[in-house]
């Protein structure tokens, strides 16, 4: 999805799907622990019974790996449906909160319930896992959901319509395929949340499509995520873990590095272990390699090879560049004497190529962070434990990994989410279902007690107990 039609189009089809939906909220079935855990349950067994069927669809479109597909996709997805199961009970549950004493005497409680009707528009880079991990925390929520898969991952998105549909009634969890017109038509409607995965640009359109309804939503954007390299890590494994990052998935990746900053008396060290582990997972010909994933689709391709040309020009290029336009392969690409002028480094790359700056001073790669684009993700390689804590403090962006890259996704237990122009709102374990739920305050007051403090007429007296009951002191 490149771009929205900004017209007020909307579709009787679409109108008819979110109404019978909204009446088979209103009616209640959704609430019940016993109903959002037998759905998830559904689930859970649609993607076991369908793991060739997705894996299948995912070489189809983005020619991912089986075990790629396996990892970043699938058991992502049944680890997040298992961990919700397993923790539902207890998310549903009110909560007994403190009671100022001002209010004495009551109890105070916190209600978790579900918003409504949602929308989950998904990406193309994880077709899979992007579409089902959003939809995931809106069944545990008790919510009923539309998802629109992307129409660039088309063998995927026509799986994920199979399947769902099979699985659920549309009143409940259904899936709209289509492009831009289909996505717009639905934005025109108001749903009482909006979950989008995709790049800045077009969540840009999507807050404000929302606006219109003052929908809430949760935006998962991107941005130029940073690794950074200290002269004192362990470069071989550092060298591993940054090639893994930037090239799974064809280094399509909202939160891969999409650029080294490396200590500059380590540079030529470290570019010898990186070029040494590509060769070690893709081969000396990558286009040969059943690892290596392609590019979704020939504007995505154009438009890195147009990044590649232009770096060749300038003499960036230390290792790949080779690119076929009719298999849609791209080398992965290592670009090294580049600095904050180069065609590389003007947006997300968004594809296998890295570009490499060196520093001398890690405070000015600190100060220079600090004054660029909040990204998804940052990544550190360090033993220094100042070190560490001052990239935690001084580097903003949404979350990261010290000594890693990217697999901070893999833990339910930490929200993930960006920061400024990378998004708002998080997700994963608890987070997705709280993504999808109001929680409601409600104080509970005895009718035993009712001091006539707060009420007029006001009188001197009361001011000044009411001053010691908020402020500890008389008059």
């Amino acid at each position: 999805m490149s771009a929205l039609d900004p017209s007020r189009e909307t579709r009787p089809q679409f109108v008819a799907l979110l109404e019978a939906q909204r009446r088979f909220f209103a009616a209640g079935h959704t609430r019940s622990l016993k109903f959002r855990d037998r759905q998830l349950e559904f689930l859970e067994n649609l993607v076991l019974s369908n793991e060739r069927k997705i894996s299948e669809a995912l070489r189809d479109d983005l020619g991912k790996p089986e075990q790629e597909s396996f990892v970043t996709e699938i058991a992502m997805v049944l680890s997040e449906i298992r961990h919700a199961r397993k923790n539902l009970k207890k998310w549903m549950a009110a909560r007994r909160v403190s009671t100022s004493l001002v209010l004495f005497p009551a109890t105070s409680r916190i209600y978790r319930e579900p918003v409504g009707v949602a929308l989950v528009i998904a990406p193309w880079n994880y077709p899979f896992m992007l579409a089902l991990s959003p939809l995931i925390g809106a069944i545990a929520a008790g919510c009923c959901a539309i998802l629109k898969p992307s129409e660039v991952s088309s063998k995927t998105s026509k799986l994920l319509h199979e399947l769902l549909t099979s699985a659920f009634p549309p009143d409940f969890v259904t899936v709209v395929e289509g492009g831009v017109p289909e996505t717009t038509a639905l934005l025109n409607l108001r749903f009482d949340h909006i979950f989008f995965t995709g790049s800045t640009a077009v969540g840009r359109i999507v807050a404000l499509a929302a606006a219109n309804h003052l929908t809430p939503t949760t935006l998962e954007l991107g941005g130029k995520s940073p690794a950074i390299v200290c002269a004192d890590a362990d470069l071989e494994v550092a060298a591993r873990r940054i090639v893994w990052g930037r090239f799974m998935n064809g280094g399509q990746t909202c939160v891969a590095p999409d650029y080294l900053y490396v200590n500059e008396t380590i540079a030529e060290k470290f570019l010898s272990r990186m070029r040494h582990h590509l060769q070690e997972f893709y081969g000396k010909n990558p286009a040969l390699s059943c690892d290596y994933a392609r590019i979704v689709s020939h504007s995505h391709f154009d438009r890195l090879e147009r990044i590649l040309e232009k770096s060749a020009a300038k003499s960036e290029v230390d290792i790949g560049g080779a690119h076929d336009r009719s298999s849609k392969y791209i080398a992965p690409t290592i670009l090294k004497n580049v600095d904050w002028t180069s065609p590389s480094m003007q947006d997300e790359i968004f594809g296998p190529i890295l570009p490499v700056m060196t520093y001398s001073r890690i405070d000015d790669v600190f100060t220079k962070l600090a004054t660029t684009e909040k990204p998804l993700a940052a990544y550190i390689f360090t033993e220094n434990k100042f070190v560490q804590d001052k990239f935690i403090e001084l580097v903003p962006f949404g979350g990261g990994c010290i000594n890693d890259t990217v697999s901070h996704l893999g833990s339910a237990n930490l929200p993930f989410g960006g920061v400024g122009g990378s998004g708002y709102g998080s997700y994963h374990g608890e987070k997705s279902f709280l993504a999808f739920t109001h929680e409601k305050s409600v104080l509970k007051k005895s009718r035993r007690l009712d001091l006539s403090v707060r009420y007029p007429p006001y009188k001197p007296w009361k001011m000044k107990f009411l001053r010691l009951l908020f402020l500890g002191r008389w008059g």
